[in-house]
């Protein structure tokens, strides 16, 4: 077993107990909640196989829809941002960079690395809340949720994102 593999199994519980622990239980205003379990399919490197984005991501929804009550929607959510992901990524990348790269605002840039990670949480966000109503017949209370959690969930990933980018810059 490689130690990337090690750290991903390491990061995947992190994530699955902050967000049924801690963040799952948060509701700003009544209607947003922080999803960050987003973020670890937005650090999949480059190279990383898509069945095994796909996989990771579907266990880390499976579990997070077992301890949260929420019967398939983030399996679900979280296994078609998982499939885009690596397409997505492949437009803010050129040929030539390595083969192994990390998408983190140092490696992408700031405006990149927002564009990337808004498109793919906002659309977990819509997936994921219209999954969980199965309907628009209260389209104002879809909308807060789905836009709440979403900005909630990138000011998250941003934060981690620069407190990274300054950790790797002191070494």
């Amino acid at each position: 077993m490689s130690i990337d593999t090690l750290k991903r199994a390491a990061l995947f519980v992190v994530f699955i107990l902050v967000q049924t622990m801690i963040l799952g239980r948060i509701h700003l205003f009544g209607f947003a909640t922080p999803l960050l379990y987003v973020y670890f399919v937005l650090l999949f490197p480059r190279n990383y196989p898509k069945w095994g984005i796909m996989v990771w991501s579907f266990m880390l929804g499976l579990l997070v829809d077992i301890f949260s009550n929420t019967p398939g929607v983030a399996a679900a959510s979280m296994t078609l941002i998982a499939a885009i992901q690596p397409y997505y990524l492949e437009l803010f990348v050129s040929r030539e960079d390595f083969e192994e790269l990390q998408p983190s605002m140092k490696n992408l840039g700031v405006v990149k690395y927002l564009y990337y990670s808004v498109a793919l949480t906002a659309l977990y966000c819509v997936v994921f809340f219209t999954l969980e109503t199965f309907s628009f017949f209260d389209f104002s209370e879809w909308l807060q949720c789905t836009f709440g959690s979403a900005a909630i969930t990138l000011v998250l990933i941003l934060a981690f994102e620069s407190v990274a980018n300054r950790k790797h810059e002191q070494l």
